[in-house]
């Protein structure tokens, strides 16, 4: 103990410019934790640039502060930009690691919050041709940008500022909770979009060519979508229901065109039944999710479970590989849902499933009629695991010899948990 106090005394000695170097090699999440530390380590992570302006100020402010830092030599400057508006209102800029920038808004004045509107326009090929990247660009070119707790009085400086990062790549919004309508325009590198977490927002507008990962949790807006064929990754985490219940589904139509080719989908039970049942009925018979490989699917509840909704789905995806159920008997369903009894993918037998994985059922006697559904449409032999609270404990296996399909399958323990508790990549968002 006392050799690893004096290891300890030893490196908080050490001069700033190593201690910089050393936060500055840590990935962002854990450079944060070394306040915790002692109080040096702490001083040296609070260590904030200040400065004091209007919001035609904090573009260029933010342009200078991301000029004069250095990535070889971090401990030249800070990580960290505070910029006070004259409005009460405070931003907290943070460099991270991989050309990643935080503007966190969630300091400062919000008595008088109210509903606001965000236009983000960057990444224009003709705003490139018509002006000059800020000299700062030039030192350190923003990839991924976190936006937290935009509100109405900082809206106008946001847009300001994203006129200026022509390489941004992932966007990411979050806890914006008076934000009422949001617009996104790139035209060129925007890949990653995340909006978690803006409960009050109303119409969301996204314009890009080349978005591939597009990750949602909240309450389901109105949605207008352009250009989005070539999305991989679709996370639509609506369990929280409609921003209104009387939302339409005939702008749907272009959500579910979007989300048609992905890899990766995340989608609740009673989106499928109150918006794309009725959509594809617009559509061919042949409509089917093609590449889909991975599906976690958000049930609202186990009660008198039948999985009609998400056999209907499956027979959908030819493809799919991994199957993911959960149980969140808080959330939101549709009391007259749709019988979902289309056409479309009918005949659809799944021949490639190899995973199943059931968590939150409050009875097995559901988990194994759910297993027989399933027999009905795949042909392969997957791995059904089932578990409490996201801790696998059980799996099912088929009874050999058995005829009555009731009593095909029974649950054993699983022994060797950390194997065999796989999770969907959307999980851990």
């Amino acid at each position: 103990m006392g050799k690893n106090q004096k290891m300890g005394d030893w490196i908080s000695s050490l001069p700033d410019g190593i201690l910089f170097h050393i936060i500055s090699s840590l990935p962002f999440e854990s450079a944060v934790q070394t306040i915790f530390l002692s109080k040096r380590w702490k001083l040296l992570w609070e260590t904030a640039l200040v400065q004091h302006g209007t919001e035609k100020d904090v573009a260029e402010a933010i342009c200078d502060f991301l000029a004069n830092f250095n990535e070889q030599d971090p401990s030249k400057n800070t990580r960290k930009f505070q910029f006070h508006f004259i409005n009460g209102c405070v931003l907290l800029a943070i460099i991270a690691p991989n050309s990643k920038l935080h503007l966190d808004f969630s300091s400062g004045n919000h008595e008088f919050d109210r509903q606001f509107k965000l236009k983000l326009e960057f990444n224009n090929p003709q705003n490139l041709s018509l002006s000059q990247p800020s000299p700062s660009l030039a030192c350190f070119s923003v990839k991924s940008l976190h936006l937290i707790s935009v509100n109405h009085l900082t809206n106008d400086a946001v847009s300001s500022i994203l006129q200026n990062f022509f390489s941004l790549e992932t966007l990411k919004i979050t806890g914006c909770k008076c934000l009422q309508s949001l617009s996104i325009g790139s035209d060129t590198k925007l890949l990653n979009l995340i909006i978690f977490e803006c409960l009050q927002l109303e119409f969301l507008h996204i314009r890009s060519f080349k978005l591939r990962t597009f990750r949602f949790r909240g309450l389901l807006p109105s949605f207008w979508l352009e250009y989005h064929h070539n999305l991989v990754d679709a996370y639509l985490d609506f369990r929280q229901g409609p921003k209104y219940n009387s939302f339409s589904s005939c702008n749907f139509d272009l959500v579910l065109l979007t989300i048609k080719n992905v890899k990766a989908l995340t989608l609740c039970k009673w989106t499928f039944q109150a918006l794309i049942c009725q959509s594809l009925t617009t559509f061919l018979s042949e409509f089917q999710f093609y590449n889909l490989k991975e599906l976690w699917w958000i049930d609202n509840s186990d009660q008198d479970y039948d999985g009609d909704a998400l056999i209907s789905f499956l027979k959908l995806c030819p493809s799919l590989e991994k199957l993911f159920v959960t149980i969140d008997p808080k959330g939101y369903f549709v009391e007259k849902a749709a019988k979902c009894s289309m056409k479309a993918g009918k005949n659809t037998k799944l021949q490639h499933l190899k995973l199943v994985k059931l968590d939150g059922f409050t009875n097995e006697a559901d988990e194994i009629l759910l297993a027989e559904r399933l027999g009905e449409i795949v042909t392969s032999e997957p791995l059904i695991l089932t578990s409490a609270n996201g801790i696998c404990f059980k799996k099912l296996i088929q009874q050999k010899g058995s005829h009555e399909r009731k009593c095909g399958y029974k649950s054993v323990e699983v022994k060797d948990k950390n194997q065999l508790c796989p999770k969907h990549v959307h999980m851990s968002l």
